[in-house]
């Protein structure tokens, strides 16, 4: 009896054994942030009878399951099969222009068995493997190895921005930027690539600061690129082009779609149109104040004020029934989520691993300053969800499957330093 008793317990530890370096942590502040957003779906929908909230933790329990079981494999097998994975990526968001779901003017949902799937949200985590793939086998400290990269990342972003998606194709370029950096990249050509954005929105906006940036950009170009003069006059033509084609792309765009580019500035310009979310949110979280109104007592969130909250909105609801407190509580939860795959990027045992870790961080953190930017006027609204929070039964998915790969790193770790 004792014989099989102490077997029972050899194989327990050995079943363990493939979980006992995951970084606990991380996977209790994310499960969460998991059931604290289904409180907060369900504070949303209270009176309308819907059962989202439930669904949100019925989801959230398969992507925990998900996510255990990638961060028992080992993650390196990824490297051999990135192409594989690019591939499908391809396919799917190529499929959803052929044979997909259309809702709310986009075209970005496949219908399978009943279940609506959104494959842009799994192409963010795809994006990060195929990234940290070709990160690890050259690192972006040449200027080829950046275009490299670039190239690869433009097919599914331009799929993605077909759709149209634009939240989510702004996530692609979070992600390339970040990991990028990390790759070993010049941050100074990262500033250059980005720029003829800028452009575009200052000649629009205000032609001396248009002037001072690209006169900037010059100097950036000058001593960061290995060609000075034929680098320096590339990137003069390249942000007064933008200016230019900015211009006529924006004279182009019918009343309402510049007004939903710009709104955000000023929404009472249009209070019953284009601003009505942003002004009803922000009424929201002001009517907070230090303490909220409590669980289920919002006014804005009970009375409907605010459409569709329970997806890209639910902070309004946080700061409106929970307050300052509540919502800076909500903050540092994400600071340490952060804070946490710093650490494990740091530690992994080789480049891919770490590379992984930058990328999930890049897309999460991008996620949570554009979503909570844009319900209190700091950003565009672009439809982007706050990470576990919103409801979203793909983001969900998504966002576990990428702890799941940062799990794997930090299982399969030694303990030492990144160089």
């Amino acid at each position: 009896m004792l014989q099989r008793t102490y077997k029972e317990i050899n194989e327990w530890r050995n079943w363990w054994s493939g979980w006992q370096n995951m970084d606990f942590s991380l996977l209790l502040l994310v499960v969460g942030l998991t059931l604290f957003g289904g409180l907060i779906i369900q504070s949303t929908e209270l009176r309308q009878g819907l059962t989202d909230w439930w669904q949100h933790w019925l989801i959230g329990g398969v992507g925990l399951v998900l996510a255990l079981i990638i961060a028992r494999c080992r993650y390196e097998f990824l490297i051999q099969w990135h192409w594989i994975t690019y591939a499908l990526t391809n396919i799917s968001l190529i499929s959803v222009m052929i044979i997909g779901h259309t809702a709310k003017g986009a075209q970005r949902w496949l219908s399978i068995g009943g279940f609506n799937i959104q494959p842009s949200e799994f192409a963010k985590v795809a994006l990060i493997i195929t990234m940290a793939a070709l990160l690890h086998e050259r690192p972006a400290s040449t200027l080829e190895a950046v275009f490299r990269a670039l190239a690869i990342t433009c097919v599914p972003w331009a799929l993605v921005f077909l759709q149209p998606d634009l939240g989510t194709s702004l996530v692609f370029g979070a992600i390339t930027l970040g990991m990028l950096y990390w790759g070993n990249a010049n941050p100074g050509w990262l500033v250059l690539m980005v720029s003829p954005i800028f452009s575009a929105v200052f000649y629009n906006l205000y032609l001396p600061g248009w002037l001072g940036w690209v006169c900037l950009m010059c100097l950036v170009a000058w001593f960061t690129l290995p060609w000075h003069k034929i680098g320096t006059f590339i990137i003069l033509g390249l942000n007064g082009a933008a200016g230019a084609v900015g211009g006529l792309l924006w004279n182009l765009l019918e009343d309402y779609q510049k007004a939903r580019l710009v709104l955000f500035l000023d929404p009472e310009q249009d209070p019953l149109g284009g601003g009505y979310h942003l002004i009803q949110s922000r009424i929201a979280i002001g009517a907070g104040e230090l303490w909220g109104q409590g669980l289920f007592g919002g006014t804005q969130t009970q009375l409907n004020f605010i459409p569709e909250q329970h997806t890209d909105f639910i902070f309004s609801a946080v700061g409106e029934e929970l307050g300052f407190i509540g919502s800076i509580s909500l903050l540092i939860v994400f600071w340490l989520v952060c804070l946490r795959l710093i650490i494990i990027a740091q530690n992994a045992k080789e480049n891919f691993g770490s590379l992984l870790a930058v990328g999930v961080l890049s897309m999460i953190a991008f996620q949570v300053f554009v979503n909570i930017g844009m319900t209190i006027g700091l950003s565009p609204i672009t439809g982007l969800p706050l990470p576990w929070l919103s409801y979203g039964r793909s983001a969900l998915l998504a966002n576990f499957l990428a702890i799941g790969l940062v799990e794997s790193v930090a299982n399969h770790r030694p303990r030492r330093h990144f160089n």
